[in-house]
């Protein structure tokens, strides 16, 4: 089997992705991370071994519990931008992430885009925010990562 080079996309022609697109694409990646939650959760649970009890849970459980979800999150979100540099809300409003030179990103970069994504929507979102005022529409993130977000005609 050949291995297919895929070619860089021109990013400097390309148009960037307006907020509300990304935001959008954003909360229709939250449905099969839900799915992806909860497949988790019951695998962590029934590792645990023990009944879980929301009214008194011990804090080690709990916590194994959010950092397993956690850990969940980000290999979606790294895992997608990686390989195909989309996620599923991505394909949904055709949006492509790429670095700077129109080629994919890897997985250092990705992990840390993730991060820096996840402080600014703690921080009220203020990296996201930034895309507003941005002439090509890119997030405090994307510019710390040196990274565009896309549309694909």
């Amino acid at each position: 089997m050949q291995n297919v080079v895929e070619n860089p996309v021109n990013v400097t022609n390309a148009l960037p992705a307006p907020l509300w697109r990304r935001l959008t694409a954003l909360l229709y990646d939250v449905f099969p991370l839900i799915g992806l939650w909860m497949i988790t959760a019951f695998a962590y649970l029934f590792a645990v071994g023990r009944h879980y009890d929301p009214a008194h849970p011990e804090w080690g459980t709990r916590l194994g519990l959010q950092l397993a979800l956690l850990a969940i999150t980000i290999a979606y979100f790294v895992i997608s931008w990686t390989r195909i540099g989309q996620t599923i809300g991505m394909r949904a409003w055709k949006l492509k992430l790429l670095r700077e030179d129109g080629s994919k990103i890897g997985f250092l970069l990705a992990l840390a885009r993730f991060f820096l994504a996840l402080a600014s929507l703690a921080i009220a979102g203020i990296g996201f925010w930034w895309a507003l005022a941005d002439a090509q529409n890119r997030t405090l993130h994307d510019r710390i990562c040196k990274t565009v977000m896309v549309r694909l005609l």
